[in-house]
């Protein structure tokens, strides 16, 4: 699959270069990035730079497509949907850097995301998941905001040692978790999904 540019009125979703290391380093270096996402903890600059070079094969492959979320030429986050398995499903996953939080950015970008994978002249996926760690509120409460309703729980997650949560979305049928359940302790995952618009999960 080649590359795709997707623009919002602020934003250029593409993909990031070797100009965006230095910017992913520093973003990584936070430590709810570290926490709930899976960067290498430490994160050096290598790891950044292996990062932007895996990215063009990724989308070859056409199975994780990242881009990188630029604003004014500047990188303030990433986005993907990921784990496409070839019979319309797929997962989103983001992390924006900590000064960019706030304003709208990652809802934007998510949006035009979400629209491109379910668009016919896109990937045409059926179903979006989203999953974060338990405790994550922040990212659940973007999850909320962009329709995705709330599956279950997911137990012994493969890429994460600490615990998980996962929800998906079906922007008709909204159904949000309850945020005493995403803070407990001790649950592994949790799924929200999300459909395309007038399909029921």
């Amino acid at each position: 699959m080649e590359p795709v540019t997707l623009r919002t009125e602020r934003l250029e979703l593409s993909l990031p270069t070797e100009a965006d290391v230095d910017a992913i380093f520093r973003a990584c270096q936070d430590p709810g990035i570290q926490r709930y996402t899976p960067v290498p903890v430490p994160y050096e600059r290598s790891h950044a730079e292996a990062f932007i070079a895996r990215i063009p094969a990724d989308w070859a492959a056409g199975r994780n497509l990242t881009w990188g979320i630029h604003e004014a030429d500047v990188l303030v986050g990433t986005i993907g949907l990921y784990r496409m398995d070839g019979d319309g499903n797929g997962e989103i996953g983001f992390w924006m850097a900590p000064k960019s939080r706030g304003g709208g950015r990652l809802l934007e970008a998510a949006n035009e995301v979400i629209r491109w994978g379910f668009a016919p002249d896109g990937l045409g996926l059926t179903r979006i998941e989203w999953r974060a760690v338990v405790g994550n509120l922040a990212s659940a409460k973007v999850a909320r905001s962009l329709g995705f309703r709330y599956e279950g729980l997911m137990r012994r997650p493969r890429r994460f040692q600490a615990p998980r949560r996962r929800l998906g979305r079906s922007p008709s049928h909204d159904r949000r978790p309850d945020a005493a359940a995403l803070a407990s302790a001790g649950r592994l995952n949790t799924p929200l999904t999300r459909h395309p618009p007038g399909v029921a999960g």
